[in-house]
């Protein structure tokens, strides 16, 4: 009886590791991605592009001396106000100021031997050529004197335009150069922005349009004109450079905003799915879409971008079920576990 239980036992133990070897060698079949859609629909298309820019003041410079030597006046109070030709600063002068009085003491003792030349000429008591000399010796003394005075006026440090200063960066006596910045003066009640938009909006940008313009504090947008653009496109970026002009003492120079450039016209029955939604390709553009439970890869078409997402001219239809989260998961003709359906408005405000 006995005889035989051993080699059954061995049967059975081989049978059951066979099984459990052919069970681990089976392919394991991945989890179906879990993901939110939306169903593909029509609405009205606002053509409002927002582009980022950056704000500066009317006129803005950083105060350098024109010649290097020590300061003997400061006159730059953090953040006052200027009027134009206000002494901000001044460097000695003083061997400038003592040739220039050396200069004016030569200057009338050339001008009295010219004078007395003049009136022996006039009576042949002198030759022209000594009369020539005094003359271009007055002259040189002049021109010298010209160049002390231009010198010195160098030394004087004026405010080129009516404007507030920024922090001062020297002391009183500090040694300074041509290359030390004093402060900054900035005109401020006269705002600018500088943006850029694709060119494929250039049709958009029109000297005198008016632009919508939003900070991170502001609540409401306010109002800005263009003035000018670039004569020509950046070919690197094939972007279009514009500056406009606004009103607003609230808004600091050096400011992020956000730039909306307002269009009339709009679009009817127009299929917008949000950006994240869009799997960029090499050559393409392409979206997921769900069909009997299964992920589904096609190649889209779009239009206009909007902050409210991105027009589709080609690829989906009215009543496609689009995946908008978890797209990196998703695989081609792998079954998805829908979560939600969501509504394009929420999509696009998160």
């Amino acid at each position: 009886m006995y005889k035989y239980s051993i080699p059954v036992i061995v049967v059975l133990f081989s049978f059951a590791c066979n099984t459990k070897k052919e069970e681990a060698l089976k392919p394991k079949t991945a989890p179906p991605a879990v993901v939110d859609v939306i169903v593909a629909g029509t609405k009205l298309l606002h053509n409002t592009i927002e582009v980022n820019g950056s704000v500066l003041a009317n006129e803005m410079l950083d105060i350098h001396p024109e010649v290097s030597g020590r300061l003997t006046y400061l006159n730059l109070p953090d953040g006052n106000s200027v009027k134009a030709g206000t002494i901000l600063a001044k460097i000695n002068d003083a061997d400038l100021q003592a040739q220039l009085m050396k200069s004016k003491v030569q200057l009338e003792l050339a001008k009295k031997t010219e004078e007395r030349l003049k009136k022996l000429l006039a009576i042949n008591g002198v030759n022209q050529a000594d009369y020539d000399a005094a003359l271009n010796t007055v002259n040189n003394i002049k021109a010298d004197i010209e160049l002390l005075k231009a010198q010195i006026d160098k030394t004087v440090i004026k405010a080129a335009f009516d404007g507030e200063l920024g922090l001062r960066q020297v002391s009183p006596g500090a040694y300074v150069t041509p290359s030390t910045v004093l402060a900054t003066l900035q005109q401020t009640h006269k705002l600018k922005i500088d943006f850029t938009v694709p060119d494929l909006y250039s049709n958009l940008i029109k000297k005198g349009n008016k632009l919508s313009v939003l900070t991170n504090q502001s609540k409401k947008p306010f109002e800005a004109t263009i003035i000018a653009t670039e004569p020509e496109v950046n070919t690197q970026t094939r972007n279009l450079k514009v500056r406009a002009v606004i009103d607003n003492n609230t808004v600091s120079p050096g400011t992020f905003v956000k730039v909306l450039l307002n269009n009339t016209d709009t679009k009817n029955n127009q299929i917008v799915i949000p950006t994240n939604s869009i799997i960029p390709d090499a050559d393409s553009k392409k979206v997921f879409l769900i069909k009997n439970g299964k992920g589904k890869y096609v190649s889209i078409e779009t239009g206009l971008r909007t902050a409210g997402g991105v027009e589709i001219l080609n690829g989906i239809s009215v009543g496609d079920t689009v995946v908008v989260t978890g797209v990196l998961f998703v695989k081609q003709n792998a079954p998805v576990k829908i979560r939600s359906v969501k509504k394009l408005e929420e999509i696009t405000k998160e």
